[in-house]
């Protein structure tokens, strides 16, 4: 099981697609202590690892230490990160901390292209020299890519720029508008791109060394098994059931990208909410509709909870609505 905590919404740089909406922290963010308890409260319901987020997760200066008591705990504690903080210092000090691997963003290997989306000029040289620094500490690092209609294209190269960067996996992200994503979700990939994309990215897989994960496309858990490609990974959207996430201020929602609250970490340990909440038990129990419901692959895909909920106002267990198998 796999949990990613907000641990603040400051960010030193402004994206067009931040589903958290980050620029100044906010009010009533956990602190240290606070952070400590949710951990091993984490760690109590029986998650395995932890992803620290943000916001840009660097921007707290207790980040070293939340590493270091993750892994005390027994936690894989992950870090994702704009990489634009990892100076060389950086890298050192969350390799020596406990970290097990970096998640840096990069959107483009044009330069102009990635800035652009991601709010300044210089952002992307300063990204790869993040890159480089935990590479010369011997941390290990994936990129995560949010593909767009305008970046789909160069998908395939990216993987092959992560493979020459030293990473050890490239995670791809299908956006969801939620957040500041809702200003551009035009530039989302609907039906025929998005199944497209899906299959490229299992036969690049096969290319490869390093891992690929399509990510809120849990489609390509029914493409892997049509294909008869094996995966490591058993399910795609796991919103609920495996996976949530906490907010900067001890929010409890099923996923990053559904803005519905399960419970708060301050009114309740996190392990009572995980087991006992009324919504959560809903995603675990309650059959999904339309295609969904009827493709028979609803066991390894589930379909993406989140997009259903923005494109059927609020529906979170409608048909996805990007994916035509089914219907």
């Amino acid at each position: 099981m796999i949990i990613s905590w907000n641990i603040t919404k400051a960010c030193n740089i402004n994206c067009m697609h931040c589903y958290r909406d980050a620029g100044g922290k906010a009010a009533g963010e956990l602190d240290t202590g606070e952070g400590k308890k949710l951990l091993t409260e984490i760690a109590e319901a029986g998650f395995k690892i932890v992803i620290l987020s943000g916001g840009e997760p660097l921007l707290r200066s207790d980040v070293y230490e939340l590493i270091a008591y993750a892994r005390s705990l027994k936690l894989r504690p992950v870090l994702g990160t704009n990489g634009m903080l990892i100076t060389p210092e950086v890298a050192v000090r969350l390799k020596d901390a406990g970290l097990a691997c970096a998640g840096i963003s990069l959107d483009s290997r044009d330069k102009a292209k990635h800035d652009r989306f991601r709010g300044a000029a210089g952002i992307w040289e300063q990204t790869l020299q993040g890159m480089a620094a935990c590479q010369q500490a011997g941390l290990p690092f994936q990129i995560h890519t949010t593909v767009m209609n305008w970046n789909a294209k160069e998908i395939a190269s990216l993987t092959d720029f992560a493979v020459a960067a030293g990473a050890v996996a490239h995670h791809v992200f299908f956006l969801v508008p939620t957040g500041r994503g809702k200003d551009i979700a035009e530039t989302s990939l609907k039906t025929a791109e998005y199944e497209a994309l899906l299959e490229q990215l299992l036969e690049k897989q096969k290319e490869v060394p390093i891992e690929i994960k399509p990510t809120c496309a849990p489609q390509f858990m029914r493409i892997a098994k049509q294909k008869e490609i094996s995966v490591r990974f058993s399910k795609g959207c796991l919103a609920g059931t495996a996976y949530c996430v906490i907010l900067p201020n001890g929010d409890v929602h099923p996923c990053p990208y559904l803005p519905m609250k399960a419970g708060n970490v301050r009114q309740a340990a996190f392990n009572t909410i995980w087991q006992n909440s009324p919504i959560l038990s809903e995603f675990r129990s309650e059959p999904l509709k339309g295609g969904c419901s009827r493709c028979g692959f609803d066991d390894v895909c589930g379909g993406c909870r989140a997009r259903a909920y923005y494109y059927s106002n609020g529906d979170y267990m409608a048909e996805e609505p990007w994916c035509s198998y089914g219907r």
